[in-house]
């Protein structure tokens, strides 16, 4: 049994970390449909499938973007 405990705390610690992800890609989104408008399907797709440390460092650039594209540009 210990070893079906494991599988369960690493498949619980996933979820969590892809919910978290989630949860800041759709703030992102939202930042920047309030911001700049509605972003395009490139940008959308390219939030949505980044990882948490780009995810941070995107959102802060928002505060200084001039552009949607400008935010996400570089990871």
């Amino acid at each position: 049994m210990p070893y079906t405990l494991s599988i369960e705390r690493i498949a619980r610690a996933d979820g969590i970390q892809k919910g978290a992800r989630k949860g800041e890609a759709a703030i992102l989104l939202r930042l920047m449909k309030l911001k700049f408008g509605p972003p395009s399907e490139a940008i959308r797709k390219r939030i949505e499938s980044a990882d948490a440390e780009t995810l941070l460092r995107w959102s802060e650039r928002i505060l200084t973007a001039t552009s949607a594209e400008e935010v996400t540009l570089n990871p």
